[in-house]
């Protein structure tokens, strides 16, 4: 069985932290949710290792890359870097905070835009100061909703130089049963070579007590057509996940799902491709 580098693991700290989007949603509202809980969870699991990713918190963005760090710098943790928050859209001090978090473990930098107008993503200063990150060589993440896709394709094609990674496979609404058009904008953004896909976050999109392998199938099974084993990674999503399931139940998921690939392809979607993406290592 392949180990699994986790692509994209929330923490949350309320004792340092406000998560605010949070609150509404029983399932997270008022709890931490730590590296030991994480660690627990993930026990006898083969997960050899996590890349933080951003929670949306707003204005303290800076503040909790620079905590994030504090806690990496503990090898038990097994935290190999951190996917940064960042506000392309700001000319203001937007090259200060990627010289400050060169010396911090990021590896990558993502804005949330899916609960965001499409022209944000659209302007000549968010595609220039994107384009300032792939002159780094780190990663943007891209998180689009599956009606957006489009949107997503333009940045990019405007982007080309450097790597992308779209986020919960483009949002799809399984609940919905809305494939066709997903479908359409997951075919456009595969096509782009520099696009790489993040087999995480579907679960939270299924509906209510449906959340299971049967659901969320037929999006993996065209990821991964779609995409091909090269540029596709694995993450928890945690603990978003538990607005519809659980971290285990998704690794089990997960596993089912990639059970018919071969030994190496499974290898480099659990691990190898988010080391060599992210350049980190296990």
């Amino acid at each position: 069985m392949a180990t699994l580098l986790d692509t994209h693991q929330h923490l949350f700290y309320r004792d340092q932290f406000q998560y605010a989007w949070s609150d509404s949603l029983p399932a997270l509202a008022g709890r931490d949710f730590t590296i030991a809980d994480y660690q627990g969870l993930t026990a006898g699991r083969d997960v050899a290792g996590t890349i933080f990713m951003e929670v949306d918190i707003g204005a303290d963005y800076r503040d909790e890359t620079r905590f994030i760090a504090e806690l990496a710098q503990d090898p038990t943790n097994r935290l190999l870097g951190i996917v940064s928050s960042c506000r392309p859209e700001e000319e203001a001090g937007f090259e200060a905070w990627l010289e400050e978090c060169a010396d911090l473990p990021v590896v990558g930098f993502r804005r949330i835009l899916h609960e965001a107008p499409d022209a944000l993503s659209q302007t000549t200063v968010f595609r220039r100061n994107l384009r300032k990150i792939g002159d780094r060589g780190l990663v943007f993440d891209v998180i689009f909703r599956a009606d957006q896709l489009a949107v997503a394709v333009d940045l990019a094609r405007a982007c080309d130089g450097m790597r992308l990674v779209l986020d919960h496979c483009g949002v799809p609404d399984i609940a919905g049963g809305a494939f066709d058009e997903w479908r359409q904008g997951i075919d456009g953004l595969a096509a782009l070579q520099h696009v790489a896909c993040k087999l995480s976050g579907v679960l939270r999109y299924c509906a209510p007590g449906r959340a299971d392998l049967d659901a969320v199938r037929p999006y993996l099974d065209h990821v991964i057509e779609a995409f091909g084993p090269d540029r596709l990674l694995w993450g928890s999503d945690w603990p978003v996940v538990d607005l519809r399931s659980s971290l285990p139940d998704w690794i089990d998921i997960f596993r089912a799902a990639t059970s018919h690939l071969s030994e190496e392809e499974q290898a480099r979607i659990c691990h190898r491709n988010a080391e060599m993406i992210y350049g980190v290592q296990l």
